[in-house]
C-alpha cells in the first residue's frame, strides 16, 4: 500500500494566485458560479486554497463544506456535474468567478439556479 509520504509532495495552489487571494478569518473565499451559455447565476460555493487547486486542475466545480466541514465537488452523487470553462478573480481579490457548463439543475433543490425559489423585488 502506498503512503502519502511515498508518493512525493503534494501538488498545492500556485503561489502567484494565492498571493493575490483575499480569505475570511476560516480561509475561504465566496465562488460564485455562472452559466457559461446563459450567464445565469447557478450557485454560490465557498473554497480554500486546496478547493481552489483542485476546481483548476480537474476541471470539476470543487468546494469547501462549512457544515459538514469536507470538500465536494459539485455532481459527484446527483451526476449535474460542472465542467469548469474558467475562473476569475475579482479586482479585489476576495470573490471567484466560476464560469462552467452545467449538467442538469445546478441546486440542490432541483431548480435549475439556487436563485429560482424567492425573488425579493
Amino acid at each position: 500500500m502506498t503512503s502519502p509520504e511515498t508518493l512525493g509532495p503534494v501538488p498545492s495552489l500556485d503561489p502567484a494566485i494565492a498571493d493575490r487571494l483575499k480569505r475570511d478569518a476560516d480561509g475561504l473565499v465566496p465562488a460564485v458560479v455562472q452559466d457559461a451559455t446563459s450567464r445565469d447565476v447557478l450557485m454560490v460555493g465557498w473554497m480554500d486554497d486546496e478547493a481552489l487547486h483542485r476546481t483548476l486542475t480537474t476541471g470539476r466545480g470543487t468546494f469547501w463544506s462549512r457544515s459538514r466541514q469536507s470538500y465536494w465537488v459539485k455532481g459527484e452523487t446527483s451526476g449535474h456535474v460542472q465542467h469548469v470553462r474558467e475562473v476569475r478573480l475579482d479586482c479585489d481579490g476576495d470573490t471567484l468567478l466560476v464560469v462552467v457548463d452545467q449538467t442538469g439543475p445546478a441546486c440542490h433543490t432541483g431548480d435549475p439556479t439556487c436563485f429560482d425559489a424567492d425573488r425579493l423585488l
